[in-house]
């Protein structure tokens, strides 16, 4: 028997497992974050119902688990599992130590929220704001009076600027404009056309067409007029002049400044009020999930302690029944792990003992079917025997009448011959070598030659092959897995006595990192009877009056040899199911 090797089963709450969702919950947090908190700090608002279901998953789905791992520790202290108190006293001093922990930060952070919001309180941002709202207005005060300078000058002295009549490109702005002045542009009304005939100054304060055709100062629009003032004046008829006095960019963005300041200043003033409530969202958010994420790992931790004692419990009772194949993987540096070392190689002793004692009734039953071998070999020579000495001795007697039992005397040797061979063929095929084949099989087609042979010979059995996946191949033969299918279905029909349903599936399992086609066959015969069970692959044992008894051994063996394993599954008078695992070929 192969030794199967088992690791012990862990709860889906691990600690990697945790670890992994809590991650991804941090990530979807993280995602929704920024709008959460733009919202709150820019538009001063508290979190919305929505924030609020969003930012609490994490701590929701990490009370779920806890209730989860809590409820299974409940039950293994109710059903007093080994362990439990162990684990219980774990999760006790994890306990402590996260409320040790969590209490300085809790207080320091309290604190320091206390301080800030006390801070806010004392910073006076109407009084800055309104200063620097009084400095803008003086000093827009200022600019609008060097403007009025300028433009008295222009009004006394035209030639200052270029004149429709003459452009002097060459000349330096600086030398043509007054101090001040970032440029002066020209247009030439004609109807509905308005055409630029002069420019001179700074090209970022150039426009298509002047924005009105009536003297006076323009209301000052952003983006148009960003850094400067402008001013209509009409030097002559259809003649449109636009001045641009230079204030500066810092000016429009100084005030901007201002003014987003202050709205700010407003959102702090609003966000003292709201202080307490984002605090406790905070906490709820970011600290809570902390806290549950250590009690759920402390529960997952002190399971994965004290499950190898667990295990080694459940492995001592099933070695204490009889099963010698299981054995516990000890983890790297698991302290546990000599223990486990030992408790494996003694179970190996025990089952090298067994295969002792297994190998000397192996050879016990070999001496059981030479002896019955050769009984049956015995039974089909004497009716040879008597017909050949009836044939000789009506040839000596009455020759004349041989012909009357001459025909009926060879056909019994025939029948008798072919029984023998049949005979010795089986023993053959079960006694010598067998090699296992390199080759893969397609299950969906040998099933359907098998049951193809049995189907006109067989109407009132119905045959059920709809669960299986005709792509899946097995390392075996075509010939060795069609004995394989006739043998059960021979034994599936003489159990129905040729009427009833035999159903043929397939699984894929996996054992130790190796895939495995399960192939069943179920009949709806009269079952296995209980006393014949331990028998059913004992060779030269058999319930049918025609049967040989090699049929299920030789399946055994051709099944073993491949590296699979054959059982059943019987009830009296309900039917029998024949499970057969074999290795997933690949083609």
């Amino acid at each position: 028997m192969k030794t199967v090797k088992t690791r012990p089963q862990y709860s889906i709450l691990n600690v990697r497992g945790l670890i992994v969702i809590y991650i991804l919950l941090c990530i979807l947090t993280v995602l929704l974050t920024r709008s959460f908190f733009s919202g709150t700090l820019y538009d001063g608002k508290v979190p919305s119902q929505l924030s609020i279901v969003v930012f609490f998953t994490i701590p929701a789905v990490l009370l779920v688990f806890l209730c989860i791992a809590a409820a299974g520790l409940a039950g293994d202290v109710i059903a007093r599992r080994p362990g439990t108190k162990f684990k219980v006293r774990l999760l006790g001093y994890f306990t402590i130590i996260v409320i040790f922990a969590a209490a300085p930060m809790t207080i320091v952070t309290g604190i320091s929220i206390s301080e800030i919001i006390r801070f806010w309180q004392g910073v006076n941002a109407d009084a800055a704001r309104t200063a620097a709202r009084t400095f803008a207005v003086e000093n827009f005060s200022f600019h609008i009076e060097n403007f009025e300078k300028a433009l008295a000058e222009i009004r006394q002295n035209p030639a200052a600027v270029p004149l429709p009549e003459g452009k002097s490109d060459s000349v330096e702005p600086e030398q043509r404009l007054p101090e001040g002045i970032a440029c002066v542009q020209d247009f030439q009304i004609t109807g509905e056309d308005i055409t630029e005939i002069a420019f001179t100054g700074r090209q970022s304060g150039k426009l298509e067409e002047p924005p009105s055709h009536t003297e006076g100062y323009l209301t000052r629009e952003l983006p148009r007029d960003l850094g400067v003032i402008r001013y209509i004046m009409l030097p002559e008829k259809n003649i449109v002049r636009l001045i641009s006095y230079d204030l500066g960019l810092e000016f429009d963005l100084g005030i901007a400044a201002i003014e987003n300041q202050g709205e700010r200043f407003d959102l702090i003033g609003n966000l003292r009020e709201n202080a307490r409530i984002l605090v406790l969202f905070y906490y709820g958010v970011f600290f809570f999930p902390t806290l549950l994420m250590t009690l759920i790992i402390a529960i997952s931790f002190a399971r994965r302690v004290t499950n190898p004692i667990v295990e080694l419990t459940e492995a001592t009772r099933r070695v204490a029944e009889g099963d010698f194949s299981i054995q516990i993987l000890a983890r790297r540096g698991d302290e546990l792990g000599l223990l486990i070392r030992s408790f494996n190689a003694m179970v190996q002793d025990l089952e090298k003992s067994r295969a002792a004692l297994l190998k000397a009734e192996k050879i016990s039953i070999w001496q059981n079917m030479a002896q019955q071998l050769a009984h049956e070999i015995k039974n089909p020579l004497t009716p040879i025997k008597l017909s050949a000495e009836r044939v000789l001795r009506r040839w000596h007697n009455e020759p004349e009448q041989i012909r009357e039992i001459i025909e009926e005397s060879m056909m019994a040797i025939i029948q008798e011959t072919e029984g023998l061979t049949n005979m010795l063929n089986e023993f053959r095929t079960f006694s010598k070598p067998m090699e296992p084949s390199k080759s893969v099989s397609r299950i969906g087609e040998s099933v359907e030659e098998a049951i193809g042979l049995y189907r006109g010979s067989y109407p009132e059995i119905s045959f059920d092959i709809e669960h299986i996946a005709g792509d899946i191949t097995v390392k075996i033969d075509k010939n060795r897995f069609s004995q394989i299918l006739s043998n059960l279905l021979i034994n599936a029909i003489a159990a129905m006595d040729g009427n009833g349903l035999i159903e043929i599936r397939t699984d894929l399992v996996k054992k130790r990192e190796v895939e495995f086609c399960r192939l069943s066959v179920r009949d709806t015969g009269k079952g296995i009877a209980k006393q014949d069970s331990d028998q059913v692959f004992v060779p030269y044992y058999t319930t049918k009056q025609s049967g040989t008894g090699l049929g299920l051994p030789i399946v055994e063996r051709i099944v073993n040899d491949h590296g699979g394993v054959i059982w059943f599954n019987s009830a009296e008078g309900t039917g029998t199911t024949f499970f057969v695992d074999l290795p997933v070929g690949v083609q």
